[in-house]
């Protein structure tokens, strides 16, 4: 964490910009307009549709790409125009390559020794590596320098890699914010400012540091936001470091919940009875690839000690294992070496893996915001996916919230779940 307090970080940012012409109240539009922006009639349905650099071009579809995506259609053309930009949409829908696009299109290549001009944050380093594969990949022809900056992994190789030369990092804001202090991360020529996953990035627990960052960077930087859900109060926050132009490609909240995804529940009634339900759903359903989801990193090491004494192969990640071992874990499970990943809300966000099928919440989240988040992790870019959520004793309230808040229903699990995975 930053020595800045969130106070004090608060009023430096309004002060700093509210005061400024160029950036001052956006003036946010809360109404339920699915693009509440005048871009909303200007849709891109062609990758060629988007002026785009030739050499760009040839890594979209090298990545295979073949059309945008609907959040594609409508946030990179204002992006690339040079808009501050708030995009909210379903997770798996292309919010990466989104603003990963964007950048590789108005950065430039031409100096012989790169310099940093886009800053991309994440909240955890799996996300930030995810993202900066992409780039790397989108980038190829290019020849794009992206480098994650990232804790867990040497300083010392940060500073030689910065200080070398870089196009864009994408990082955590610890790491990110160290490098600035250290001198190794020079802002002077950052044109775009990314906040990825920027609800969490906006919360309490990474304000002080975002905002401590946002104060080491240019004043006519171009910001982006993006993230699945946007709640009201961090769309207020945005107010202290928008432009007043600002695009707004917002969906409703009851239009979240994936239309690939089906969801289910299993009225386990009591909390002990959850593991030898998963262990039945092991038995019966044939997984490419899932992921399980608990609420805290004690009780990841212990489901995982009780599936793998029942002869059950799971992988399991959280927050307390060093950044080694998460990497190994990640690769596994990206490469399919690794079926199942038993994790928390750590992989909730971003961590886009095509193949993972079935997701299930052991527990469901404590932060209905996350429900969206997780089982968004199957389904990816318009596949079919299934989500399950064990229920016991008051779980019923907090499923019952969260049908609520999404305006979907989510159904008794049927006999026939393993013929819809």
């Amino acid at each position: 964490m930053s020595q800045f307090s969130e106070e004090n970080t608060t009023e430096d940012i309004q002060q700093s910009y509210r005061g400024d012409e160029q950036r001052n109240d956006n003036g946010i539009d809360h109404s339920n307009d699915d693009v509440t922006s005048n871009w909303s009639d200007r849709v891109a349905t062609d990758f060629d549709d988007l002026g785009l650099r030739e050499k760009l071009l040839r890594g979209i579809y090298a990545h295979g790409f073949e059309k945008p995506s609907a959040i594609q259609q409508r946030a990179i053309l204002p992006a690339i125009k040079g808009h501050d930009l708030i995009a909210q949409a379903q997770s798996g829908t292309g919010k990466t390559a989104t603003f990963s696009i964007a950048i590789l299109q108005n950065i430039d290549f031409d100096d012989n020794v790169p310099r940093c001009q886009a800053l991309v944050l994440a909240p955890t380093r799996e996300l930030a590596v995810q993202s900066q594969r992409v780039l790397a990949a989108l980038g190829d022809y290019l020849q794009v320098k992206c480098h994650a900056c990232i804790g867990g992994r040497s300083s010392q190789n940060d500073v030689a890699t910065l200080k070398a030369g870089v196009h864009v990092v994408v990082g955590t804001p610890g790491r990110v914010f160290d490098m600035m202090n250290r001198g190794a991360l020079e802002t002077r020529d950052l044109k775009m400012f990314v906040l990825d996953e920027a609800d969490e990035m906006l919360s309490r627990g990474f304000k002080d540091q975002i905002y401590a960052i946002f104060k080491k960077v240019p004043k006519d930087v171009q910001v982006e936001l993006l993230s699945a859900t946007m709640p009201d109060d961090v769309l207020e926050v945005t107010k202290n470091f928008m432009r007043p132009d600002v695009v707004h490609i917002l969906v409703k909240k009851e239009e979240l919940t994936l239309d690939g995804i089906k969801q289910f529940y299993i009225n386990v009634e009591k909390e002990e009875w959850k593991l030898e339900t998963l262990c039945d759903l092991y038995a019966t359903i044939s997984i490419t690839q899932g992921m399980i989801f608990v609420n805290s990193r004690r009780k990841v090491d212990w489901l995982k000690e009780q599936l793998q004494d029942r002869d059950h192969t799971v992988s399991s990640m959280h927050g307390d294992m060093d950044s080694q071992e998460r990497e190994m874990i990640m690769k596994e499970f990206y490469t399919g070496s690794s079926r199942v990943l038993l994790t928390t809300d750590l992989l909730a966000r971003g961590i886009d893996v095509q193949t993972v099928s079935l997701v299930i919440n052991y527990d469901l989240p404590v932060n209905r915001e996350n429900y969206i988040h997780r089982i968004g992790r199957g389904g990816r870019f318009g596949r079919k996916g299934v989500a399950i959520n064990f229920v016991a004793g008051d779980d019923v309230r907090t499923l019952r919230d969260i049908e609520s808040y999404y305006s979907t229903t989510i159904e008794p699990m049927p006999q026939n779940v393993a013929d819809l995975i």
